[in-house]
């Protein structure tokens, strides 16, 4: 950690010939010609993006979240790390009371010394399907899903600091009241596997369920006589959704209409990346069963989608290559993520006074380098 310059940076959220300076930790500067002390970093050939930040991610490198200790969560953070993202919540699948205990006091010691490490940076846990539709489970286990009596959400255990995420749905028995619990407490609430009608999904959001988790996705979809949960999240301006963009679990043409529909200002990017991420294709045992990973689609014995094997970059470059601007791009990978976790007072842009979390990427796409709070980050 140092201070740096970066000199004539065309910035992905639409500025171009500034130069963005970096003392410590934090931005201090985006003007140009500015002149301070510090490594001058040529960028006059790189779009400069906000650190992606990926709230879906249950693993890579062979390591899942479900089975980390601490040091497999920092193989996890290294290899994001080195594809751009720059903040993460580690996604558990339903399990064990005594499992999640093991894993949320993992992650607990991962937080306590990442910040002075160059890798991924842990910014709370996410809880998927802990109460889900079991005929919308997807690749999830339904043996170890639970139902909502008042009790449960302060039964999850719960990391000493950091943000708190839950994919529900609202339609389980006392799932309205979950949801209304869940914002008490603090929790982002998120609709997901699920096959809520209207009236129910209107009640869980006015309890304050705002989110929808991966959309089109183990919910159910558009009709023009039956709007389902895809149309209601569509036309329900308040409500945002994240979305795989891997042109597999969602057609690429579907994802340019989800997106431009809702808007870039409301859709996030997210990988839903499993632990076979990073090593190519083959067999491999996860969450219980052996799921297959050919050209880049996962399938489990059931024949469901076991998660992807993407990236964040792999969904920037994969949003760009369907026409979205780079613009558009910066805020479903990092602005509206951060403003999903209330981070955005210092992450998610390229501004003075924010987190100095930032990704350089050729005019290929490529990543040059990437910068989490001030380190460097080289590519592999």
């Amino acid at each position: 950690m140092g201070s740096f310059i970066l000199r004539n940076a065309k910035l992905a959220e639409g500025v171009e010939g500034v130069d963005v300076g970096v003392q410590g930790e934090y931005i201090v500067a985006v003007a140009e010609g500015w002149s301070a002390e510090g490594d001058a970093i040529d960028c006059s050939d790189l779009t400069i993006f906000p650190g992606f930040i990926d709230v879906h991610n249950h693993g890579a490198v062979g390591i899942d979240v479900n089975e980390a200790d601490v040091d497999g969560l920092v193989a996890v953070a290294k290899f994001l790390a080195k594809e751009g993202v720059t903040a993460w919540l580690p996604t558990l699948v339903p399990d064990s009371d005594a499992n999640y205990r093991r894993v949320i006091d993992a992650i607990d010691q991962l937080m306590e010394i990442q910040v002075e490490m160059p890798i991924a940076q842990t910014a709370g846990v996410h809880y998927e399907g802990v109460f889900a539709n079991e005929k919308m489970c997807g690749a999830l286990r339904p043996e170890y899903f639970k139902k909502f009596t008042g009790d449960e959400v302060s039964q999850l255990p719960r990391l000493k600091s950091g943000v708190h995420m839950t994919t529900f749905a609202p339609e389980v028995d006392g799932g309205v009241e979950l949801a209304a619990e869940l914002t008490r407490q603090g929790w982002i609430a998120s609709i997901g596997h699920t096959r809520a009608d209207v009236e129910t999904l209107d009640r869980a959001h006015a309890a304050g369920a705002k989110h929808v988790t991966h959309f089109f996705n183990a919910m159910t979809g558009i009709h023009h006589r039956d709007v389902g949960v895809a149309g209601w999240a569509l036309t329900n301006h308040d409500v945002t959704f994240d979305i795989i963009a891997d042109g597999i679990h969602v057609d690429p043409k579907m994802l340019e209409f989800a997106c431009r529909t809702k808007t870039p200002e409301r859709a996030l990017l997210i990988s839903d990346s499993v632990a076979p991420t990073g090593l190519g294709g083959g067999s491999f045992e996860l969450w219980g069963e052996t799921i297959t990973v050919e050209k880049r689609k996962t399938r489990n014995e059931r024949g469901s989608i076991a998660g992807s094997v993407i990236t964040m970059h792999d969904a920037v470059l994969g949003m760009r290559s369907i026409g979205f601007t780079s613009s558009e791009v910066a805020k479903m990978s990092s602005t509206n993520p951060a403003k999903l976790l209330g981070l955005e007072a210092s992450y998610g842009s390229i501004e003075p006074g924010k987190w100095a979390d930032l990704v350089a990427l050729e005019p290929d796409g490529a990543i040059r380098f990437v910068m989490i709070g001030g380190n460097l980050v080289q590519p592999s």
